[in-house]
């Protein structure tokens, strides 16, 4: 029955964990299912439980705890949305001016102007994407 009651506290951990983010109640969630898979195996006193919870638990927060928080920290940011496109090359579908045109990018027809006021760029010509400004990609031509 206490194994039960192990792997109840267990679940409501791991739920808990999910508002809090720190890993902590995650790992307490370890220590109790060690102590659910003790008790149900072996069926020791309940003292037995509480020193495989406590022990567990405590490996994991001081093992395991610091390494998932640094792979999760240490992570490269990845451009999203708009900032994804800065430095894709597009194609040009209508002629591209200082102020209006069409450029395909990624398969998305997107409206886009030239970087350069002065540049008339032609249909069916490479750009780079230089930035996303509101709905229109500011190109250029090398």
């Amino acid at each position: 029955m206490s194994a039960l009651l192990w792997l109840a506290a267990a679940i409501v951990l791991m739920v808990a964990e999910l508002f809090g983010g720190e890993l902590v109640l995650l790992m307490l969630a370890g220590g109790a299912l060690a102590a659910a898979g003790t008790d149900f195996v072996f069926e020791p006193p309940i003292w037995v439980d509480g020193l495989v919870f406590a022990a567990v638990s405590l490996l994991l927060l001081v093992a395991v705890r610091p390494v998932a928080k640094r792979h999760m920290l240490d992570r490269p940011p990845v451009p999203m949305n708009t900032e994804a496109l800065e430095g894709q090359h597009a194609v040009v579908t209508e002629k591209v001016d200082g102020s209006d045109g069409r450029v395909k990018i990624g398969g998305d027809i997107w409206s886009a102007r030239a970087m350069d006021p002065a540049q008339v760029i032609e249909p069916g010509t490479e750009v780079t994407v230089v930035e996303i400004d509101g709905a229109t990609a500011v190109v250029w031509r090398p």
